[in-house]
């Protein structure tokens, strides 16, 4: 599972499984789905630091309470769907403002009751905390250098992976030829709690593997001049929650 911090919680694909006329309605009346998804993940963060707020001095003295940050916080299978139901009733927000039509009012009003639900949801299961946080991976540099890997296209991705070998949430793949040559593949700066990474290459984005045997340290690279591996493990979505807390229903007295 991927960090509340990575990137966008839902992606388009998320969007239209939950209404297939998104887009028509979109195009008809101008509607930027990329930005509302922005703007719904950025409410979700404000209403989740005041959730994290409150888990953080229940029951203490809030002096000694610790801190829980958004980067901590995993994108479960609730807060994923709270974040797709809020996008779409903004959407539909937006184009029942513009039209007044019944129809957008009434799927803004769906959404909005299934948002709800959702969120529910999150406080009675709870937030996926995570003790050691690990970022998605940037996309790692590659040169070419002589060597004899053979000659082809190649999709190439990382992970970082935290002194518990837990893996963060891969990198957008890059793409490179390779002729007559080598590859060498270089991270950017590893993140707080990155001890190592994992290197996921194949001949496409869905066949990658993982090609080494055991953690690369953080700070050196690697060289590929022999075939890549074409069996093994795949690169996951990230890490999964420590815990799970539920949100407590109280109101602080002071």
């Amino acid at each position: 599972m991927a960090l509340f911090t990575d990137g966008s919680i839902s992606g388009l694909d998320d969007l239209t499984a939950q209404d297939a006329q998104l887009f028509d309605v979109a195009t008809v009346e101008g509607i930027d789905v990329t930005r509302k998804m922005a703007l719904a993940q950025d409410e979700l963060g404000l209403q989740l630091v005041t959730m994290l707020g409150r888990l953080s001095f229940v029951d203490q003295p809030i002096w000694l309470a610790p801190q829980v940050s958004l980067s901590r916080v995993v994108v479960t299978a609730s807060l994923k769907l709270w974040h797709t139901y809020r996008t779409l009733e903004m959407v539909y927000s937006d184009a029942y403002n513009s039209q007044l039509n019944d129809r957008y009012g009434a799927k803004r009003d769906q959404f909005h009751q299934m948002g709800q639900w959702a969120c529910n949801k999150l406080v009675e299961i709870g937030i996926g905390i995570v003790t050691k946080p690990v970022p998605q991976a940037a996309t790692p540099q590659i040169t070419t250098i002589p060597g004899s890997l053979p000659d082809g296209t190649y999709y190439v991705t990382m992970t970082w992976v935290n002194d518990a070998g837990e893996e963060g949430a891969s990198a957008v793949p890059a793409v490179v030829t390779s002729a007559a040559s080598a590859l060498q593949i270089q991270p950017e700066d590893a993140p707080q709690n990155a001890a190592a990474w994992n290197l996921y290459a194949g001949g496409a984005a869905e066949t990658m593997v993982l090609q080494n045997s055991t953690p690369i340290a953080a700070g050196q690279t690697w060289q590929q001049s022999a075939a890549f591996a074409q069996a093994g493990q795949k690169p996951g979505s990230g890490q999964q929650p420590t815990f799970l807390k539920p949100t407590p229903r109280v109101i602080q007295r002071g």
